[in-house]
């Protein structure tokens, strides 16, 4: 599969996803076939099992092992034991192959079925109800003809895979740095939003999250009528937006175009934070005028990088 052919125009608040399912094995002794999606951008290509070499220590169960792709050592990720399920696979058990969050990354599944093409205004977000019960595990739904599809949180996968990588600045930057400026975080991922709230709270920002493009839209709109109406200046609401780029109803490639395509919100500074933010897909965000991109999970430098960003952008502007 080349990613060149399944990339969308920017803008077009558009995504393909690709459709697999999980063979369940019940308590009762049943199976149930659920299926998920990821995002196609993410897949590099689907490949047999391979033959797997355990590693000597593992913190997590769902981490098999590696195995070598081409002289590369990837590792393995059984994704039914990460959902806490007990998968049924067999010799027709499939292997997709990801690049996100700057790391390649392995996933076995018990099958591929195909690829949807869709606006992500047919993602629904999950409910608070769904959150819980999926554990946290899911960023979206859709519903098509023959099934539910649930879109996968893959950050917080590859986050749990890695807990050495838990983000923590260093004491003497808690809240230098931020200078209270404000931001707006639209990711839709919890575990990304809880993590970047978090470092930039403990900077020295003010924060406001909120879980999809729409979401933020809306907000920035209602920031927008209340400076209109006389209630302060832009500023006394945000400073700058940091936003994911894969979102439920809008993504962060809509949400950049229409936030630069307005004659007051353009003023502020839109920052694509996104595990997607490749050399081979950075142009997208530069096309609907974003104006810095930075890759997850780089959480460590976010703070300081957003402090530059702002000081540059006060010294252009006066």
């Amino acid at each position: 599969m080349s990613q060149t052919s399944i990339l969308l125009e920017s803008g077009t608040n558009e995504l393909e996803i690709i459709e697999f399912f999980i063979e369940e094995e019940k308590s009762d002794g049943t199976e149930y076939r659920g299926y998920y999606g990821m995002n196609v951008a993410k897949v590099l290509e689907i490949i047999r099992r391979p033959t797997v070499t355990e590693v000597p220590s593992k913190h997590h169960k769902a981490a098999l092992g590696t195995f070598n792709l081409r002289g590369r050592v990837l590792p393995l990720v059984d994704l039914a034991l990460w959902l806490g399920k007990k998968a049924r696979h067999t010799e027709n058990s499939k292997v997709i192959v990801s690049e996100f969050s700057n790391s390649v990354t392995a996933f076995l599944v018990s099958g591929v079925t195909r690829i949807h093409r869709l606006g992500w205004n047919q993602v629904e977000a999950p409910d608070a109800h769904m959150q819980t019960y999926t554990n946290h595990s899911i960023t979206g739904v859709v519903r098509l003809n023959e099934s539910i599809v649930f879109l996968l949180d893959m950050e917080q996968i590859i986050a749990s895979m890695n807990p050495a990588a838990a983000v923590r600045l260093p004491p003497e930057e808690a809240g230098l740095i931020g200078n209270n400026w404000r931001i707006l975080v639209a990711d839709d991922s919890g575990a990304i939003r809880h993590a970047v709230n978090d470092v930039m709270v403990h900077a020295g920002f003010h924060v406001t999250t909120v879980a999809s493009g729409r979401e933020a839209w809306d907000k920035l709109c209602e920031w927008k009528r209340k400076v209109e109406g006389g209630e302060g200046t832009l500023h006394d609401y945000v400073d700058l937006l940091i936003s994911d780029i894969e979102m439920p109803e809008m993504d962060g490639h809509s949400l950049t175009r229409h936030v630069k395509e307005d004659p007051l919100l353009k003023k502020i500074p839109v920052v694509l934070f996104s595990s997607l933010i490749t050399e081979s897909l950075r142009h997208k965000g530069q096309e609907v005028g974003a104006d810095y991109q930075i890759s997850k999970p780089d959480l460590q430098n976010l703070a300081r990088q957003v402090a530059d960003i702002m000081h540059s952008h006060k010294s252009a502007t006066g």
